[in-house]
């Protein structure tokens, strides 16, 4: 499973498996990043010996996290949304709910983020155009 060239390993029943190298390859992340999820619980690889084995399940998982940090989310409401899917995807419906309620609100304080920055950005143009206008004034005498 080592480098490159065990990228992809299909055992029995056709599961794919997948090296820590390969996945952080995949992703363009670190082994640590890798290694620190599955410290807080979020993927958990089988073991063989001391080699991490991650599952298509496993790369899924690690797929979801990485764009849930993307767009800011916290590590409790990513392990929340990951355990509402359930073992066999029995909290689905649960899951898209959680879902639609936490981007709801990630939309809702974004555009008021953005109204203020707008604000922000009047008002800074006033006072520099005020500026500029005071400035020519004194240059002019």
């Amino acid at each position: 499973m080592a480098g490159a060239a065990a990228e992809r390993e299909s055992v029995r029943d056709g599961e794919t498996l997948y090296g820590i190298a390969d996945l952080a390859a995949h992703f363009d992340i670190s082994q640590r990043t890798i290694r620190f999820y599955e410290d807080k619980g979020l993927i958990s690889p089988k073991r063989v010996g001391t080699q991490r084995i991650y599952t298509e399940t496993d790369r899924q998982r690690l797929s979801l996290i990485l764009r849930a940090k993307a767009i800011g989310s916290k590590l409790s409401e990513i392990r929340t949304f990951l355990d509402l899917y359930g073992r066999e995807g029995e909290g689905r419906e649960k899951q898209l709910r959680y879902v639609i309620a936490r981007t709801g609100e990630k939309i809702a304080e974004l555009e008021d983020k953005r109204r203020q920055i707008d604000e922000t950005l009047d008002e800074l143009r006033l006072i520099h155009e005020g500026s500029k206008a005071r400035l020519a004034k004194f240059e002019a005498r």
